[in-house]
């Protein structure tokens, strides 16, 4: 594979090529090393394309996380509870989770639980792989690792 096209998203990518330059080549690596062409193993069920080979998502997602946990990079995950009281999931944001659900019990409310993933972290640099849905960018982006970065600095 190769990177036909780069979006910097609040000067991300300066900030690599000035802070985490290693990180970055690393990142590069990878991509390079990735057959694409392997991953050509999903056959189309449209009317249209019928039998066709097209890229796996599950098989490009599997070669990505084998060659980026080699080199250390991994999945983040932070667990969590809320409730539909504000108040009262801003006074338990900073607790662990056990003592989340424990406070909004007692507080007579239901526990729901939630956590916030991404698929590598190293460093404090953060990858999300994404092939096909195209929807969950901007969530990606502008909620979910938003809430990376907070819950990684308040916890």
């Amino acid at each position: 594979m190769k990177i036909v096209e780069t979006y910097s998203h609040l000067n991300g990518l300066e900030f690599l090529l000035v802070h985490k330059p290693k990180l970055w080549k690393e990142v590069q690596n990878v991509i390079k090393t990735i057959d694409g062409e392997a991953c050509k193993t999903k056959v189309s069920k449209e009317k249209t394309m019928k039998g066709k080979l097209l890229y796996s998502p599950i098989d490009m997602n599997k070669s990505f996380k084998e060659k980026l946990e080699n080199l250390q990079w991994n999945e983040s995950r932070v667990n969590y509870w809320v409730t539909k009281d504000e108040k009262l999931i801003r006074k338990t944001l900073t607790m662990p989770p056990d003592e989340q659900k424990k406070e909004i019990e007692e507080a007579g409310d239901s526990p729901i639980f939630s956590y916030n993933q991404t698929d590598f972290v190293k460093d404090r640099v953060a990858i999300e792989v994404q092939f096909g849905k195209y929807s969950f960018v901007a969530y990606d982006l502008f909620v979910k690792h938003l809430a990376f970065y907070v819950g990684k600095k308040l916890m």
